[in-house]
């Protein structure tokens, strides 16, 4: 039974430590990052390989995903309820949400295909996607200055959660130096 308890926890061991992100790499990747709690509140909960900054900064760009995803799901599903002032600035928002979501997506597989021989190239248009993206989150919430509420203030709290992971994933992206 103990040799049974032993092997159960050494697989478990060996299975978190090769499907998440190293404790240690995203400590030291995090700590200088625009919002360093987010950044290693979110990477450390990230379940797929991250071994390697490129892989880190892949797995920050997949949580923007997620994150923008989620928003841009949230916005459609207040479309009911807002009023006429509101419905305008909420379809700009999703749709600059939704030009996010691609920008992120076309950034994550760029990331995947860096080369040497292009990788300067590769990394300009990766921080380009990101830059856009976060100005696209940006843009949404501008859209709101004027308008006050229960609505402006979710769609607010949601999209500076999409911001901030954003702006992580872009500071790990800047940090990358090679393919």
């Amino acid at each position: 039974m103990a040799t049974f308890i032993f092997f159960s926890i050494l697989i478990f061991t060996i299975f978190t430590l090769t499907s998440s992100a190293t404790p240690d790499l995203v400590r030291s990747s995090c700590q200088h990052a625009t919002f360093p709690k987010v950044c290693i509140h979110t990477l450390s909960l990230y379940q797929g390989p991250a071994t390697t900054p490129r892989e880190l900064a892949q797995a920050a760009i997949k949580v923007s995903i997620a994150r923008a995803t989620n928003a841009s799901q949230f916005l459609s599903g207040l479309q009911k309820e807002v009023d006429r002032r509101e419905k305008g600035a909420l379809k700009d928002c999703a749709s600059q949400i939704a030009d996010s979501v691609d920008d992120l997506r076309k950034t994550l597989s760029e990331l995947k295909e860096l080369k040497r021989g292009t990788f300067k190239w590769q990394m300009s248009n990766a921080k380009t996607w990101v830059s856009a993206a976060l100005t696209n989150e940006d843009t949404c919430l501008d859209g709101f200055k004027e308008i006050e509420g229960r609505v402006r203030s979710d769609i607010k709290r949601k999209v500076i959660n999409v911001a901030k992971v954003t702006s992580n994933a872009l500071y790990l992206i800047n940090r990358l130096d090679h393919p």
